[in-house]
């Protein structure tokens, strides 16, 4: 098999846009079937409080030194960038938060093989539904709702459990060099970075698997 390690993080717009164009690379990619994909945890603000009092315009115009119209501006574009792929972000309703339980969760599913289902369902939440993912009740439902014991996700939930795993994907990212996310490393050899076209993707996949297969 060959593995692809994906830093992400889901209140991340270019993270669930990247995911789309390398869902579609693999499905062009003639030995989808031996590929690996492993989603790892990564926070863009550690700092953030479970939930914030500011919208998504509002908390952009405050950390770039926008106003709330030139925050707007910059959110337009990747809704457009979104919907060339097949995404219907809705901006106006996405709640600004931690991302730190959600991460949890996603550690969690790995371990029961649904890494990838808890990724697209958080991913939902946030941009297109306007779920709140830094609660631990919308957390537990979104964990039954793919297949988890939902027990066992609120006992997660409740205590620090993955809270290491989470860590340590973290760490893993700063000392390779990861600065923004999403962020792809394909046979622990290539690193593509950003949310690239899925054009780019695939041959980034063909090259890291001729070299390994050589001819």
């Amino acid at each position: 098999m060959m593995k692809v390690q994906i830093w992400s993080d889901v209140v991340c717009p270019y993270c669930y846009i990247g995911k789309r164009e390398f869902g579609k690379a693999l499905e062009q990619f003639p030995q989808r079937d031996q590929v690996q994909v492993e989603w790892k945890s990564f926070e863009l603000d550690r700092e953030a409080p479970v939930r914030s009092a500011d919208d998504m315009y509002g908390h952009l115009a405050k950390k770039y030194g926008r106003t709330r119209e030139q925050a707007k501006e910059m959110v337009a574009g990747v809704v457009e960038r979104a919907r060339s792929v097949g995404l219907a972000y809705n901006m106006d309703k996405a709640v600004m938060g931690s991302s730190f339980d959600a991460h949890r969760l996603i550690q969690l599913a790995k371990t029961k093989g649904k890494g990838d289902e808890a990724e697209e369902r958080l991913f939902k939440a946030h941009f297109v539904l306007g779920e709140h993912i830094g609660d631990k009740a919308v957390l537990r439902a979104i964990a039954e709702e793919i297949g988890l014991d939902g027990h066992e996700a609120a006992e997660m939930l409740a205590g620090d459990a993955f809270t290491e795993a989470v860590e340590a994907d973290e760490y893993e990212a700063h000392q390779i060099g990861v600065r923004g996310v999403p962020f792809f490393v394909l046979d622990n050899k290539y690193a593509v970075s950003g949310a690239q076209a899925s054009e780019h993707f695939l041959g980034a996949l063909h090259q890291a698997w001729n070299e390994r297969q050589p001819a």
